[in-house]
């Protein structure tokens, strides 16, 4: 969602009358009309999310809670997002039925017997993953739970139906069955270097992502020389016990099974945890929040190794080293064959972006607002390398209000700048093609 704050806010304000009023809008009518876009077999029904003006009606750009679009004829999909709700499946519902809440998703997944519902068209736009960019290219689902206490909620019900609608969309929209591809929200990039800290951490530490690709068809096995420079973390689930702690609500959270690995700055468990400069500019230590994503890798995530010490191995990471612990007779990481991007020869460093946006030079003389992508705070420096090297589409959909009444209204510019995905850290981000080389490793 694009807030889980704006979700309890919202709750503590929605009355009954307002949700009478959201369930009986015209969208809402014309439920049954609709056919849900999920695979045969998945128990799967359709209740649309709101769309309609709110507030004044002069006020074109006050409505709720997607935007109607082409896809992916126009702005392609590549990307799919999974979250949690922080609500319960009912409450999910009647948030995205409000258009005064401004959030949605097309899908959400009831934990108790893995229900799915879709609420807005895959052709439309959710406001869902708190990145423009994202939102435009991308299917999010969420799945009724709470992050801090995913376990009780990820239920076996809900992997087999989430995997399923999965395999099911990748295939109808040629999405990559990877981890630069199959996000959490946790793994969303800021659109700017100022918005990293309002970034999500959702579906958090206790989703499982080995079984869940496992689920995909794509279990983490070996398929390179244990010599590889390129790694899949494969921690086991079960026994990757970890203790976090829920700092948005101050408390310690028991010690557990995790998808999560800790990150630290040196071959040592002494050594200080990992600082996303992004979370942490004042050069502070990372912590064991569970929402401080820079100080942990999760399983199924990879990264190109860095350097490696007894029962230790370093990764780049956010364009720095990070060690985690690998006992001998373990398989925290697994050698992979797979492509990596470093710099190109002569570049000392790379920006990295959270959007792949055309150049201000690319959009129409009179518009506006030409809007265009700028650098996080993490490069890629001569010497590192990063997984990924997929194509990223290069595009803007601009569509500032719900009946394109100004010029250029719902209007997909695409441009010409080449844009690679590189899992940068616990986030992707995006650089341009221009600036690196897309190389095999693990062969």
């Amino acid at each position: 969602m694009t807030s889980k704050q704006r979700i309890r806010l919202a709750l503590a304000l929605t009355t009954a009358g307002a949700l009478s009023m959201a369930l009986l809008s015209p969208a809402a009518a014309g439920a049954d009309t609709v056919r849900p876009e999920c695979p045969r077999g998945l128990a799967c029904d359709w209740v649309p999310a709101a769309y309609q003006q709110t507030g004044d009606p002069e006020d074109k750009e006050t409505y709720g809670n997607y935007d109607t679009a082409n896809r992916p004829a126009a702005n392609s999909i590549k990307y799919i997002v999974l979250h949690d709700t922080e609500v319960d499946y009912d409450t999910t519902l009647k948030i995205f039925q409000n258009p005064a809440n401004q959030t949605s998703a097309h899908y959400v997944v009831r934990s108790a017997d893995g229900h799915v519902t879709q609420m807005v068209k895959n052709k439309d736009v959710a406001w869902q993953a708190g990145n423009w960019y994202l939102n435009t290219h991308s299917i999010g689902i969420e799945q009724e739970g709470f992050a801090a206490e995913g376990a009780e909620w990820y239920t076996p019900e809900m992997y087999r139906s989430t995997a399923r609608l999965v395999r099911h969309l990748a295939a109808e929209y040629d999405i990559p069955l990877d981890r630069q591809h199959i996000l959490g929200h946790d793994g969303v990039p800021p659109t700017s270097a100022a918005g990293t800290q309002n970034m999500h951490w959702d579906p958090g530490p206790y989703w499982d992502w080995n079984r869940f690709m496992a689920l995909l068809g794509k279990p983490t096995v070996p398929n390179a020389p244990r010599s590889s420079e390129l790694v899949t973390v494969s921690a086991d689930f079960t026994k990757n016990q970890q203790e976090f702690r829920d700092c948005e609500k101050n408390a310690d959270l028991p010690r557990q099974g995790s998808s999560a690995v800790p990150l630290h700055t040196g071959p040592s468990d002494d050594s200080p945890l990992f600082s996303d400069p992004g979370l942490h500019p004042d050069g502070s230590p990372g912590t064991n929040c569970a929402a401080d994503w820079g100080s942990k890798i999760s399983a199924t995530q990879q990264a190109v190794v860095a350097d490696r010490a007894p029962g230790w191995t370093a990764i780049w990471w956010y364009g720095e080293k990070a060690w985690l612990r690998t006992p001998a007779g373990t398989r925290v990481v697994t050698p992979t064959s797979g492509r990596v991007v470093r710099p190109k020869s002569g570049k000392e460093e790379v920006p990295v972006y959270g959007v792949a946006y055309p150049e201000k030079t690319e959009y129409p003389a009179d518009f506006a607002k030409p809007t265009v992508g700028t650098p996080l705070v993490y490069t890629i420096k001569a010497g590192q390398a990063f997984p990924g090297g997929g194509e990223a589409p290069n595009g803007y959909f601009y569509a500032p209000t719900i009946d394109s009444s100004k010029p250029y209204d719902h209007t997909y510019f695409r441009g010409s700048q080449k844009y690679v995905t590189v899992q940068i850290g616990h986030r992707i981000g995006f650089v341009k093609v221009s600036d690196v080389d897309v190389v095999r490793a693990g062969s």
